[in-house]
């Protein structure tokens, strides 16, 4: 029997998984209902490597077939180079965590719905954030953190953030694979989403669209 997406993505068979997305992309799959796909599977390779079935070489190698896939999906989800820059969002992993394929999935979304993305990428310290948010002039902070030493990075991020006097003039919103409201809450951040496509949707409430 052939194997579905997400099993080809968890299993990391890299030809096989974008060969089928080219296909699905050919038959007129809706694009989000691929991208749901391929983040139950990251979800699922994230927790290959928290059990420690997976190591630093498969993320990689993860990170490397969701680019391929994002590569082809780009043009359905962006509807040609017609879209309108709602604002910029600076996006980064916060201090001590090296994972980035859920931010980049993240990143992509928000590309495509018309954000400009300041991605800072991995293990990103509190100060960076800060330099970055005073650069662009951004109302929005995506902090991003798969493990649950991220938890602590994302409050000490935030709290750097409100010691240089910036807090109000931000939004802040967190999300990866150990994060919840509770976690939320904790951080002092705005919003938790729990998906690509709800990052896409609070930030679009942010900037009034």
């Amino acid at each position: 029997m052939a194997k579905d997406l997400v099993d080809l993505i968890t299993d990391l068979n890299e030809k096989e998984a974008v060969e089928l997305v080219q296909k699905k992309v050919k038959a007129g799959e809706d694009p989000l209902k691929i991208l749901d796909q391929i983040r139950t599977a990251m979800a699922k390779v994230g927790k290959k490597f928290e059990d420690k079935e997976f190591f630093l070489p498969d993320l990689i190698m993860s990170g490397e077939i969701l680019k391929q896939i994002t590569e082809i999906l780009a043009p359905k989800l962006k509807g040609g180079n017609k879209v309108k820059r709602l604002g910029k969002i600076v996006l980064g992993t916060v201090a001590g965590d090296i994972h980035d394929i859920g931010k980049d999935i993240v990143k992509f979304m928000l590309d495509a719905n018309g954000f400009e993305v300041v991605d800072l990428g991995i293990d990103v310290p509190k100060e960076k954030f800060v330099e970055k948010i005073k650069e662009t002039k951004t109302q929005i902070v995506a902090l991003s953190g798969f493990l649950t030493l991220a938890y602590n990075s994302m409050k000490e991020t935030i709290n750097e953030i409100k010691k240089v006097g910036l807090r109000d003039k931000v939004k802040i919103m967190i999300g990866g694979g150990q994060m919840d409201e509770t976690i939320r809450k904790y951080v002092d951040a705005d919003a938790y989403g729990k998906d690509a496509a709800e990052a896409v949707a609070i930030a679009k409430k942010w900037v009034g669209v």
